[in-house]
């Protein structure tokens, strides 16, 4: 898939009509300077589409956007980390002040506004830092701004993520950009994050969703952390028709290299996600073939990388396979397990551990070698078919616990 789309530098205001900016508003404690309010702008209405977290706890920004994208439309975003707006008394009247605020700054209709939080839940949102952040951006937001943006959202990340990809839709050059956060609370289903994503394809409406939703299955969705789905979880995007193509307004070729970019995009800022787990030191990836059907392949590999064992095992370069088969076992996919074939690769190499279901001889000094890399691929062939799908996640570490235990206080 990737040798039809190109990678570039760049961000979420990488496609035409973007821009974004980030400020510290001191939504997070007093006593840090880390920006924690962000927003992101587009000269033009756009069509619109999001997906959200699957947990039946769920911030009242989430419940505000969906109404606002009812209409298939939406012109700029505003999100704040530092507070995650749920479970509060007044959290539908404060995400709905927040729309209030980024519309007069930018000058859009607040039902064009898409908003997001993130953070401590159960905390009240104070709206007066988001009113100084808000004065703060006002006639800043610029085609550099993206990273700043991209900052802003994050919590316990430790790095910011952010791509851009270039893709041709009928003869003309289609950028897509984006930016993510997350760390912890990250599981399929809709895995657990914020993910602002723009492009300058011209694409309907009903298109567009489509296209998130298919796109998302085979990248956010393959993605976990720590097996805690949060209550925040907000994925939207943006796209203002500005690159000139043929709007996209059916299920074409068009559409489908649309959806394949998207996809080819979505995994960058999912492998992103995975790879800052928190405590983690090794991003894993989990590739499987040979299914019987894609479910299976989809069932199996997310099975692996959330294996706590697994990735405890990962964290000690421990090539302890059989718990790689153990995870296969217990996932619920239709599987022969003495077909099975596992074989660990980093950038050190690769070595064979299991064959056709049982141990094989193999170097454990290797092995280790190959361990300790900072990226890690479990290659698992099933033998039964033609079903493939790859899942992403990261090593389990003493640091996560540590993050964990006084994350609130």
């Amino acid at each position: 898939m990737n040798n039809s789309f190109k990678f570039i530098d760049g961000t979420v205001t990488s496609p035409l009509g973007f821009t974004a900016q980030g400020v510290c508003a001191s939504i997070k404690p007093s006593n840090t300077t880390k920006r924690d309010l962000a927003m992101i702008y587009c000269e033009k209405p756009c069509t619109a589409a999001a997906v959200f977290t699957k947990n039946l706890v769920k911030s009242s920004t989430i419940t505000v956007t969906k109404k606002h994208l009812e209409n298939g439309i939406a012109q700029a975003i505003i999100v704040n980390s530092g507070n995650a707006n749920t479970c509060n008394a007044d959290g539908i009247e404060i995400a709905e002040k927040m729309c209030d605020i980024a519309a007069e700054t930018l000058s859009v209709n607040p039902d064009d506004v898409i908003v997001a939080s993130t953070g401590v839940i159960g905390q009240p949102l104070p709206i007066e830092p988001v009113v100084r952040g808000a004065a703060m951006m006002k006639g800043r937001l610029s085609k550099g701004g993206g990273t700043n943006a991209a900052e802003a959202i994050m919590t316990t990340d430790t790095v910011k993520k952010e791509m851009a990809m270039e893709m041709i839709l009928g003869g003309k050059k289609v950028t897509v950009g984006g930016i993510a956060k997350g760390s912890g609370m990250i599981h399929i289903n809709m895995g657990t994050m914020l993910s602002f994503v723009t492009t300058d394809a011209a694409v309907s409406a009903e298109m567009l969703e489509q296209a998130l939703k298919e796109a998302v299955e085979d990248s956010y969705n393959m993605v976990s952390v720590d097996g805690d789905t949060s209550t925040n979880d907000t994925l939207a995007i943006m796209a203002s028709g500005l690159a000139g193509n043929t709007p996209i307004t059916e299920k074409n070729e068009d559409y489908r290299t649309f959806v394949n970019g998207l996809t080819c995009a979505f995994r960058s800022l999912a492998k992103q996600l995975a790879g800052d787990g928190e405590g983690a030191t090794k991003l894993l990836i989990c590739s499987v073939d040979g299914a019987k059907t894609k479910k299976d392949a989809v069932t199996a590999a997310k099975s692996i990388i959330c294996s706590s064992l697994l990735k405890a095992a990962m964290f000690g370069a421990d090539a302890n396979w059989g718990r790689v088969l153990c995870a296969i076992g217990y996932s619920g996919a239709d599987v022969d397990v003495a077909r099975v074939r596992v074989v660990f690769k980093s950038e050190k190499g690769e070595i064979l551990v299991c064959e056709n279901g049982a141990g094989v001889e193999f170097s454990e000094e290797k092995a280790k070698e190959i361990l300790l890399e900072r990226e890690i691929t479990i290659l698992v062939s099933l033998g039964d078919g033609d079903g493939c799908a790859e899942a992403y996640g990261c090593d389990l570490t003493y640091d996560y616990v540590k993050i964990n235990g006084d994350y609130r206080t």
